[in-house]
């Protein structure tokens, strides 16, 4: 059986490295960030003069052991982490995970004043620099410190816990760099659907006493306004909720109709029957002009080309989970490696962000095994925007916020079901 670079790491962890996690562990219980910072500068970013023998001595041993990159790389990222994982616990001490990260900015090479050991770290150190370790680590300063500036895509990531497992994690990540990321992702979550129902509380009474001004008397305040909690108009998101919330098809909701659908098929006899009628379970939501023109054509070709080895088998979980991933690999994002997105685009620019994020909620909740899978696919968006600035892919900003309100109603502890008796 081979052996992973990583698990190889992990079952044979030096004395000399866990002299440096030790140390490491050791200065952020004690030490200021501040303080903290200047030691991890001298120890890994100037290399030489570090005040503690014995780490210095451990550091040299492991470069000079001819230690290649990857390894390396995992080494500093877990240096880097145990910072991390202490800092991001104390809000005061959040803005040190960007002064971290930030030391790895515009590395120099050696120069001829660098000994052999000075030298090779630096090396080392600047190819960290280039890899999703690092990528990861400035991705996870910006879901931490909440920063002002929403100039650009990757700035907005805070708003979208949905996309943190897989936009801020790695298959290298370690249980503790998993755990911070869970911890965070669980908060943001919260914090949106609870802005969400005060929010949607609020307009409810607006509408209330437009309905009823009698339930205002002059000795009372009125009614404190709450903001948007999303990049959305108050129209585009009354209209969000409308669809994720309300009844979209013949007095059903999303939830209705995929219930429906479900025990319909439950006793369909073969895969093949299965994809017609999957087939025609998504179209009703697609707009009827734009569908004929050439959309439903490629849908159909593209959900009947799916396992056709299968097509007499009587579908189970299995397939209907390989069928709903295939089906959005087709509908929003092949893979990092392929970021062709025409159809997402084309659907987004031909019906809008909502009704397309609503026939995407449509194959979620036929599987909900399927879900992380097309939180995937949005993660790959957004890292393949996240240097664009928001006003550049107005698009995108729209389906991503639609999404995290489709969540939150379908998935979350957000309970907005109030809101269908005033629809």
């Amino acid at each position: 059986m081979v052996t992973s670079v990583k698990e190889s790491f992990l079952q044979n962890t030096s004395q000399e490295e866990q002299i440096i996690y030790d140390h490491l562990l050791e200065c952020v219980q004690h030490q200021s960030p501040e303080e903290v910072i200047d030691a991890f500068r001298c120890l890994f970013i100037k290399g030489k003069d570090y005040r503690d023998h014995q780490v210095r001595i451990a550091l040299a041993r492991i470069i000079n052991s001819k230690i290649g990159e990857q390894q390396f790389n995992y080494i500093l990222n877990r240096c880097c982490h145990i910072l991390v994982n202490r800092w991001q616990m104390q809000p005061q001490y959040q803005t040190a995970i960007s002064a971290l990260s930030e030391l790895f900015e515009h590395l120099a090479p050696p120069t001829s004043t660098y000994s052999n050991t000075s030298a090779r770290l630096r090396e080392l150190v600047i190819e960290f620099s280039k890899t999703d370790h690092y990528l990861r680590l400035k991705r996870l300063g910006r879901v931490i410190t909440q920063g002002k500036d929403t100039t650009y895509v990757g700035n907005l990531i805070n708003r979208y816990p949905y996309l943190y497992e897989h936009y801020l994690l790695s298959e290298d990540s370690n249980f503790e760099d998993q755990r911070t990321v869970r911890q965070l992702q669980s908060k943001s979550q919260q914090r949106f659907e609870l802005d969400l129902s005060k929010y949607v509380t609020y307009k409810v009474r607006q509408v209330q006493v437009t309905r009823k001004p009698d339930l205002i008397t002059p000795n009372k305040s009125i009614i404190t306004p709450i903001d948007n909690p999303t990049l959305l108009s108050d129209r585009e998101l009354g209209m969000a909720l409308k669809q994720f919330v309300g009844t979209i098809e013949g007095g059903y909701s999303y939830r209705d109709l995929s219930q429906s659908f479900l025990t319909h098929t439950s006793q369909t006899k073969d895969y093949k029957t299965f994809k017609d009628e999957l087939y025609h379970y998504l179209i009703t939501s697609v707009d009827t002009k734009y569908g004929r023109h050439k959309f439903n054509e490629k849908l159909y070709k593209r959900i009947q080309t799916t396992l056709p080895h299968c097509d007499s088998k009587k579908p189970d979980e299995f397939l209907v989970l390989r069928t709903t991933s295939q089906l959005l690999n087709f509908l929003v994002v092949e893979s990092g490696a392929n970021p062709n997105h025409y159809i997402f685009m084309d659907l987004i620019t031909n019906m809008g962000a909502t009704p397309t994020v609503g026939l995407l909620l449509k194959v979620v909740l036929l599987c909900h095994k399927v879900k992380p899978y097309l939180e995937k696919r949005f993660s790959i968006l957004f890292g393949h925007y996240e240097s664009f600035t928001k006003e550049g892919v107005p698009w995108l900003v729209k389906a991503l916020e639609n999404m995290n309100i489709a969540f939150s109603v379908n998935f979350g502890k957000a309970d907005l079901s109030f809101l269908r008796q005033m629809m």
